[in-house]
């Protein structure tokens, strides 16, 4: 008689265990990279492209919030012109450390041989630099009797300019950090609105090709054919001088918007032509999708990492183009201010010998678009499929 085993005692045979379907499919779902996965990998790989991102990110927040980084009203004059800038002091002239750090009080002597004003420090006449002060709003009317709170300033009567002062004696950090408020903005408009007319325009070339095809390349062809700093200019001269600065401000974006564009409609009609005839646009086309559809659900979605590369390499140029036109006396009017409108002060040798900090806005003009370069460089390499 045999007998048979009972339920719960253990018998040595090995009962092959049921699969968890469940988290065998959650495993294989984080396995899973996407295609941003793979670049946003590639991208921090790649060391300067990342500092660059970084110090843009300042740039933009320091420049955006400027009225909390800056300590004085752009237009807020004084009497020291020309002034170089201030050195912040942690140690008096005994040598004894200060933890809160201070700057010395200014005196003026005129030089009788070159009538130039120099400044020395006044060792006796310590102001300590104080965090989240609070100034007036603005200089005159209203916003006198508002306060704002900025970043680091000094009681009064001291002052406190930390990259010097211009003509006018007007705080240069100050102007720079609004400057470039009004120099990125322009850029980043500018890159949007020629971004966008590059990508439908070169999308609709590539995609109906035929006279359509014909007289968008010839128009791209024309506007590039012609010198561009010439055709800014003439363009720039245009605008009615009677204009106020914020209308200026938006004709210097569509100038440079409606002439920036040929470069990435001819290189998205590139991309266009050879992504037109694969098979899912075909598939669409037979399903019975319409031409807008099939453009804007199925061509331009896959290009847009492309035009991301095209656009981050394009806003310098921006940046440079809206220098050159203010630096010429073209572009940004005041009470408005940008670095190219900041570096006309700089046009005199003489300036530039006796005062070189008024060349500070160019510094920056320099380190942002270096920045971008670098930025587009390491979207380039993260985003291209074969590298």
């Amino acid at each position: 008689m045999i007998d048979l085993p009972k339920r719960g005692v253990a018998t040595g045979v090995v009962r092959p265990k049921q699969r968890d379907t469940n988290r065998t499919s959650t495993a294989v779902a984080d396995r899973i990279v996407t295609a941003r996965d793979l670049a946003w990998r590639k991208f921090k790989r790649h060391r300067l492209g990342m500092v660059s991102a970084a110090v843009l990110l300042v740039v933009y927040l320091v420049c955006a919030f400027a009225e909390f980084f800056a300590p004085y009203h752009p237009e807020e004059s004084s009497s020291y012109f020309y002034l170089p800038p201030q050195r912040v002091h942690f140690a008096d002239a005994a040598g004894k450390f200060n933890l809160r750090p201070f700057v010395y009080g200014l005196t003026k002597e005129v030089d009788l041989q070159s009538f130039q004003v120099k400044y020395t420090e006044n060792r006796d006449e310590r102001r300590p630099v104080h965090f989240l002060v609070q100034r007036p709003k603005a200089i005159a009317g209203p916003g006198r009797q508002q306060q704002r709170i900025v970043l680091y300033g000094v009681d009064e009567p001291g002052s406190i300019y930390l990259l010097g002062t211009d003509y006018r004696g007007r705080d240069l950090l100050t102007r720079i950090l609004h400057g470039g408020r009004v120099t990125l903005t322009i850029g980043l408009f500018g890159v949007f609105v020629s971004s966008v007319l590059g990508a439908v325009l070169g999308t609709i070339s590539g995609y109906f090709g035929g006279l359509v095809d014909n007289l968008i390349q010839r128009l791209i062809e024309v506007l590039s054919s012609i010198p561009t700093l010439p055709l800014w200019l003439a363009l720039a001269a245009i605008l009615p001088p009677t204009w106020p600065s914020t209308y200026v401000y938006w004709g210097i974006v569509m100038i440079l918007a409606i002439l920036g564009w040929t470069g990435l409609g001819r290189q998205i009609r590139a991309k266009v032509l050879s992504i037109k005839e694969r098979d899912y646009v075909m598939a669409a086309r037979a399903c019975g999708a319409g031409h807008e559809r099939i453009m804007f659900r199925h061509i331009i979605p896959n290009v847009i990492s492309h035009i991301i590369v095209i656009v981050t390499l394009a806003l310098p140029e921006m940046i440079l183009a809206e220098s050159s036109l203010s630096f010429l006396g073209l572009g940004i009017k005041p009470p408005l201010a940008s670095w190219g409108l900041l570096l006309q002060d700089a046009q005199s040798l003489h300036v530039i010998r006796t005062a070189p900090w008024i060349m500070l806005p160019g510094v920056f003009i320099v380190i942002t678009v270096l920045c971008f370069n670098f930025l587009g460089d390491g979207l380039r390499d993260a985003m291209d499929p074969y590298n």
